[in-house]
């Protein structure tokens, strides 16, 4: 028996959303129907390319339409309750970009209303389906680990907004960017994931004009173990991504979202990994998965999204 593709409406056409869409194109799960964004410019060159999908700048044509059956959310944190709430009230599911939202009411109203509509509910964290994840997962699980001691996250940038988000002016600004939430949310994502839920015991945000901060500094735990943040804009050299956990038998380092290296002594190692790397279009399939009723622990939930958020919100308070 064929299953029918589930009809996807993409709302938000910024980098993220054109991403998803490329990789949304020829997936055999779906089939994109619609997709909105408020720039006329953006619609009309993404119409021309491909005229099969519906576009335009109407959210309406998204959100709550009955030829919708999920829609994909890519628009600034501040705005995603407001998409997100009606969406599940019209019995769509909704995969929804990080963070979860920036306010307190607003996440409130996201999860009241996925739990009440009953439909799939899921959060793109880049990190939840990688190898690396399921990896160091289960070696903590088989004990190759031993005890965790500690986590190290560094996050450097010579510039913010990075270069493939400038088009994005709400990235570098305060109400609702920051590297703290556009980055660490992936990787205190991890953390959550692979060591246990978070909570903050110092955060520090520094600013050195009106825009997004420039260094941030957090002492968090998990359960009892420490997690330390360290992150800075304007710093020379590469863009750094770095997760470090510190094992009693073996350490693991994560870095740049996708190179994997072990120590049990002096040195650090690279991890052979295989299968599939993890991405957007991975992702795809287990919300789709999940839609027809099969959920993956490898897909954020709206649970752990929620718990990510008031980390990164610590910071802002």
């Amino acid at each position: 028996m064929t299953t029918a593709p589930i009809r996807l409406g993409i709302v938000g056409l910024g980098a993220m959303g054109r991403q998803l869409l490329a990789r949304a194109l020829d997936h055999p799960d779906f089939t994109v129907t619609h997709a909105v964004d408020l720039a006329p410019e953006i619609v009309a060159a993404l119409g021309a390319e491909h005229p099969d999908i519906s576009f335009s700048t109407l959210i309406a044509d998204v959100i709550g339409a009955g030829d919708v059956d999920a829609v994909y959310i890519a628009t600034p944190p501040a705005t995603h309750a407001a998409l997100a709430v009606p969406a599940f009230e019209a019995g769509q599911a909704v995969f929804c970009e990080k963070p979860l939202a920036v306010s307190d009411d607003d996440a409130a109203a996201m999860l009241e209303a996925a739990v009440a509509s009953a439909r799939a509910a899921a959060v793109n964290f880049s990190l939840s389906d990688r190898q690396s994840t399921r990896y160091v997962e289960q070696a903590i699980a088989d004990g190759r680990v031993g005890d965790v001691l500690g986590v190290e996250i560094r996050l450097a940038f010579p510039v913010w907004p990075r270069r493939f988000q400038a088009g994005a002016t709400w990235v570098g600004e305060r109400p609702q960017g920051g590297f703290v939430r556009e980055v660490f949310s992936h990787f205190a994502y991890l953390t959550d994931r692979l060591v246990g839920p978070l909570h903050a015991i110092h955060t520090e945000l520094e600013h050195r004009s009106e825009v997004s901060e420039t260094a941030a500094y957090g002492l968090l735990k998990a359960g009892e173990i420490p997690v330390q943040l360290s992150g800075i804009v304007g710093a020379a050299g590469p863009e750094t991504y770095e997760w470090i956990l510190r094992g009693t038998r073996q350490s693991f380092k994560l870095t740049a979202w996708r190179d994997l290296f072990v120590a049990d002594g002096n040195d650090w190692q690279p991890v052979e990994l295989t299968g599939e790397l993890g991405s957007e279009a991975t992702r795809l399939t287990l919300f789709a998965q999940a839609i027809r009723g099969d959920h993956s622990p490898d897909l954020a939930g709206f649970a752990a999204a929620e718990r990510v958020r008031q980390v990164v919100e610590a910071f802002h308070r």
